[in-house]
């Protein structure tokens, strides 16, 4: 394969006027006009990608008429290539995430929806024991119920993602994954669109989740996650994925909590889950002031450090994390379906005057901390466990509040000492 993926893709997409405006970047400075030759080369090394990939797909199941016809018109996709590439420096604060997750709009559209689709709802939580808020929400999240689905094809977003080679291995499982669900007959190759990285449908589902989680709630031999009228099968599979993962019916995500004065906030581990009665003891009480109820093991958060809101999460918390590993999605999550139900905002405010960081001053947090003899064990811009450690430590060593949160006012203490 080519070792200058702009020059293939660019070589490739002359060959192929006539490539749908997804792939196209209007915005962008026009690319460097590929000569003949690139042209010929670029489309040699895709087509001997391709003959590899359709040997590895054939020895795992998939049809050669599948094949060959799914790729009929298959080309990389320049806008697939850039957006998996793009490493945005921005971050939105939490505060600023949620204020768009669990926005007016999306609250009172979630509950047009369940006034909708009160009986499928209702017989999709007691066949699978989850219930319909936090189907409601994901669905909500993934793609505004359904009206942001996304209208890349999901072959050939793959097939661009395996050919590119970043992530070779993982986009030619889900893309033989996608093939063998078109050689199911669940859905048409016209109708399997979906994100540029491959999920799918009204819960976007990535073709191996769909493979192994998908439901035919509606019976009529199709798992049919796309459909533009009847969303029951997506809704379904979702909940049937949280149950898998161990969704515990009758559990909240978690609750709000207050925190009393003089609180020992190296107690905020999210690795660490302990009995309700050990939060209670401490001093903790749920954000209306009542005790804490008792829902199973709890662990105590501080998305944004010692000076906003505080959460004890349930195990459901995690379930959800399956979905989408990160803190924020699962809040915006657990807090969507609340207040589609009749749920009250938030208590506490959040400090709209502390910032995040982004990847590249994480990696000079941890640089910075290991230098100073507080070893993050690793400089990646992942703020994990050994990193918390270390900030909690120096923290500790300067006075500061241990809550281990990586944020702008944390760095420049860094950089000051």
């Amino acid at each position: 394969m080519s070792r200058h993926p702009a020059l293939w893709l660019a070589a490739l997409l002359a060959l192929t006027p006539a490539m749908s405006e997804a792939n196209v970047l209007s915005a962008e400075p026009p690319k460097p006009r590929a000569t003949v030759a690139d042209r010929a080369a670029a489309a040699q090394d895709f087509a001997g990608w391709r003959a590899t990939f359709r040997a590895r797909a054939l020895a795992a199941g998939v049809e050669p008429r599948t094949f060959d016809s799914a790729f009929t018109s298959v080309r990389p996709s320049r806008k697939v290539v850039e957006l998996d590439g793009a490493q945005p420096e921005f971050v939105r604060p939490l505060w600023q995430y949620l204020e768009s997750a669990v926005s007016r709009t999306r609250i009172a559209n979630g509950r047009r929806m369940a006034e909708r689709y009160p009986t499928a709802l209702a017989q999709i939580e007691e066949r699978y024991g989850v219930e319909r808020r936090v189907v409601l929400s994901i669905w909500g999240m993934e793609t505004a119920y359904g009206a942001v689905r996304g209208n890349f094809s999901t072959i050939n977003s793959l097939a661009t993602l395996a050919y590119d080679g970043r992530r070779r291995d993982w986009a030619e499982r889900e893309l033989i994954a996608a093939l063998l669900i078109l050689q199911n007959g669940d859905v048409s190759p016209d109708r399997m669109r979906g994100s540029w990285a491959g999920a799918m449908g009204h819960t976007q589902f990535m073709p191996t989740s769909y493979q192994a989680y998908a439901q035919d709630f509606r019976g009529d031999g199709r798992r049919d996650v796309w459909s533009d009228d009847d969303p029951t099968d997506a809704l379904a599979s979702t909940a049937y994925y949280l149950a898998r993962h161990g969704w515990q019916k009758g559990q909240p995500w978690g609750l709000e909590v207050r925190l009393p004065e003089g609180f020992n906030h190296t107690l905020a581990d999210r690795n660490f889950a302990r009995p309700s009665s050990f939060w209670t003891n401490a001093g903790i009480r749920g954000s209306d002031g009542q005790r804490i109820p008792e829902h199973g093991p709890a662990k105590l958060i501080l998305p944004m450090g010692a000076t906003g809101p505080a959460f004890l999460t349930f195990s459901n918390f995690e379930v959800i994390k399956r979905y989408n590993n990160a803190t924020s999605y699962a809040l915006a999550v657990g807090h969507l379906g609340d207040r589609i139900f009749g749920g009250a905002a938030f208590a506490g405010a959040w400090p709209r005057d502390i910032l995040p960081l982004t990847r590249t001053e994480r990696r000079e947090l941890q640089q910075r901390l290991t230098a100073l003899g507080y070893d993050t064990e690793g400089t990646d811009g992942i703020i994990g466990p050994n990193s918390e450690r270390a900030i909690r430590q120096f923290q500790s060593a300067r006075g500061l509040t241990p809550d281990g949160f990586a944020s702008d006012r944390l760095l420049r203490a860094v950089r000051d000492s």
